[in-house]
């Protein structure tokens, strides 16, 4: 079930907004991108018709459709759209106390399964050497990984992955066929040695 707030005034400025695109059934499309990680970014877009994805929620306002991404609805919960007259013309606003909190279910896409392995138990062990590993994309069941900070460039990079990192997703996330490095390991300028 979706709990968002988009307030009268926040309305009236998208209606605004969306008017001067001068296009017929336009409408918004709000998401949050990286849920459940630091990283998380909650957004607003322009959905012009036929834009947006077909198992989107729909929600009609007054003046528009809003388009919500189905996978970004659990991190939006209590989400509230707002804005506020100032005097430079005024500010729209945009509160997801939830998008950046860790909501994983045994339904959530592999995708947010290995982001929230990697931002909650395996960046903090990272950290220590002062490395990073981060989630490129999931293809064909792998889970594709980018190594930064003191990780890339070390010699021990492959220990990581193979003892640490591989061992701690394919064992939480059953459904993954492994993971792969993406990240250029000639640089060793920041490299823990």
């Amino acid at each position: 079930m979706l709990n968002v707030t988009i307030t009268e005034s926040a309305q009236e400025y998208l209606a605004g907004l969306l008017d001067k695109q001068n296009c017929e059934g336009i409408g918004i499309r709000m998401f949050v991108s990286d849920p459940g990680t630091p990283k998380a970014e909650t957004c607003i877009a322009y959905s012009r018709p036929g834009e947006h994805n077909e198992e989107d929620l729909i929600v009609e306002y007054g003046k528009f459709n809003g388009y919500y991404e189905q996978r970004s609805i659990p991190f939006l919960d209590d989400a509230k759209v707002d804005f506020a007259e100032d005097k430079f013309g005024g500010q729209l606003t945009i509160r997801a106390p939830n998008s950046r909190l860790p909501n994983i279910s045994d339904d959530s896409p592999v995708e947010d399964k290995v982001n929230y392995l990697l931002y909650n138990e395996i960046n903090p062990g990272l950290a220590s050497h002062g490395g990073v590993v981060s989630l490129a994309e999931i293809h064909e069941g792998y889970a594709v990984l980018e190594f930064g900070g003191g990780c890339q460039g070390c010699s021990a990079v492959d220990l990581t992955l193979k003892e640490g990192v591989e061992k701690t997703l394919m064992e939480k996330i059953p459904e993954l066929k492994g993971v792969k490095d993406v990240t250029d390991h000639s640089d060793t300028s920041n490299a823990y040695m």
